[in-house]
């Protein structure tokens, strides 16, 4: 990898990102480095000056957020390679970042070493999600899992009665409301009970909510 190197780094805490290219300038001395404070600013020099070889870019930030500044990027100039480089671990976060098809994500309680590192492997091509980030992404993909799993479980008459009991419809109305017969509906709520481990209400409304069973 050659050491003449454009780098742009954005980061709305200055003293982080000062640091941060004080660091940098150790492990790629031939490196040039700029700075912005906002997306929006980092949105205007790359349209300025679209040959920076790699933007690191925080997530939040005010006006252009990280996410959306990499989403840009991605779009408008793929060419160059965008590393996420932020302290937000949560789950739907990082899933979020990963979707803007940003070449990679690193924590910022990561070491230099792997920080350098990161910024090598996107440069020749390659991504660099460190494994903290897969993690927590491997465990979000798991739950999208299960909740597909739930909803093939339940069927479409099921998914039916499941949001009129949500709705705290009785027996009676959701017969008459969907034109079945009591005993059907009694039938597919033991059957909704049994398929969700669910046995009051609470409990139903709670997994309906996680499992996003009760959307309209």
């Amino acid at each position: 990898m050659s050491e003449q190197l454009s780098i742009l780094v954005v980061d709305d805490h200055r003293i982080f990102a000062e640091g941060l290219v004080a660091v940098l300038r150790l492990q790629f001395p031939k490196a040039g480095f700029e700075m912005a404070r906002s997306g929006e600013e980092a949105w205007e020099m790359i349209q300025r000056t679209p040959s920076f070889h790699l933007v690191i870019t925080d997530i939040s930030m005010a006006s252009i957020s990280g996410l959306e500044l990499a989403s840009r990027i991605k779009k408008e100039y793929p060419a160059i390679p965008v590393l996420i480089l932020s302290m937000h671990d949560e789950e739907a976060m990082v899933k979020s970042a990963m979707n803007t098809e940003a070449e990679g994500f690193v924590l910022k309680s990561a070491s230099a070493q792997e920080i350098g590192q990161a910024i090598r492997d996107v440069i020749d091509g390659k991504t660099h999600y460190s494994r903290e980030v897969m993690a927590i992404y491997l465990q979000e993909v798991r739950k999208d899992k299960k909740r597909e799993q739930v909803q093939v479980a339940l069927t479409e008459r099921e998914r039916e009665v499941l949001k009129l009991i949500l709705d705290e419809y009785s027996s009676e109305a959701i017969a008459e409301k969907l034109f079945i017969s009591r005993r059907t509906v009694d039938t597919h709520r033991a059957n909704i009970l049994e398929k969700t481990g669910c046995y009051n209400l609470i409990a139903l409304y709670k997994f309906a909510t996680l499992h996003h069973l009760a959307d309209r």
